[in-house]
C-alpha cells in the first residue's frame, strides 16, 4: 500500500520567506506547549502580501483547509527559524511542493519532522490554482494532478525516514542512536 497525501492545494509564488510563513512577533510561542503549538498553526502564512486574497488559515481557526502548498523557487528563504515548518505542520500542512527550497528551511522540515519538502521540476504553481485537489504518492514519487497527469517528485532519500519518524530526535531514538 502506498503512502499518499490527498487534498486541496494552496498556490504561492517565488521567494516566500520565513517572515511570510510565520512573522517574527509569533516566535515567542513555544511549539512544545500544546496550546502554543496550536496557536502557531493559526498564524501560518499570515505574513503573506495582500495579493494573496484567500487566507491560508481562516479567521478564528487554527488549521487550514489546504494540506498541500505548491510554491515556486526559493521557498522558505530568510531566517533560520524552525517555527516556519512547525507553524505549517501545526496548521495541518503535510507537504510543500516547490521548484526549490532555501537550504535552511529544507533542513528544518527534516529536523522537526513536520512537513515533507518535495522538489519538483515542473512549475506546478503555474499549472494549478488554489483549491485544486491533488494526490501525492510519496513511495512512487509522483503527483497526480486533477487532469490525471502525473508529475515526478525528486527522490527524498533518507529524508523520508526522518520525517516519518517525527523529526531528527525521534528518528535517533527509534533507531537506537540516543535514548
Amino acid at each position: 500500500m502506498s503512502n499518499t497525501i490527498k487534498g486541496k492545494v494552496y498556490i504561492l509564488g517565488d521567494n516566500i520567506d520565513t517572515d511570510q510563513i510565520i512573522p517574527a512577533q509569533y516566535l515567542n510561542l513555544v511549539p512544545t506547549i500544546a496550546e502554543e503549538y496550536e496557536k502557531l498553526g493559526s498564524y501560518a502564512l499570515c505574513g503573506l502580501p495582500d495579493e494573496y486574497e484567500e487566507r491560508f488559515v481562516k479567521e478564528g481557526s487554527t488549521t487550514t483547509d489546504y494540506p498541500i502548498i505548491i510554491a515556486g523557487n526559493n521557498f522558505g528563504c530568510g531566517s533560520s527559524r524552525e517555527h516556519a515548518p512547525v507553524s505549517l505542520g501545526a496548521a495541518g500542512v503535510k507537504a510543500v511542493i516547490a521548484n526549490s527550497f532555501a537550504r535552511i528551511f529544507y533542513r528544518n522540515c527534516i529536523a522537526t519532522g513536520e512537513v515533507y519538502p518535495m522538489e519538483i521540476l515542473k512549475p506546478l504553481n503555474k499549472v494549478l490554482k488554489t483549491g485544486d485537489n491533488i494526490e501525492i504518492d510519496i513511495d512512487k514519487l509522483e503527483v497526480i494532478l486533477p487532469s490525471g497527469d502525473v508529475v515526478s517528485i525528486r527522490a527524498l532519500g533518507g529524508v523520508k525516514d526522518v520525517i516519518d519518524a517525527g523529526g531528527i530526535f525521534e528518528y535517533a531514538r527509534k533507531s537506537g542512536m540516543i535514548k
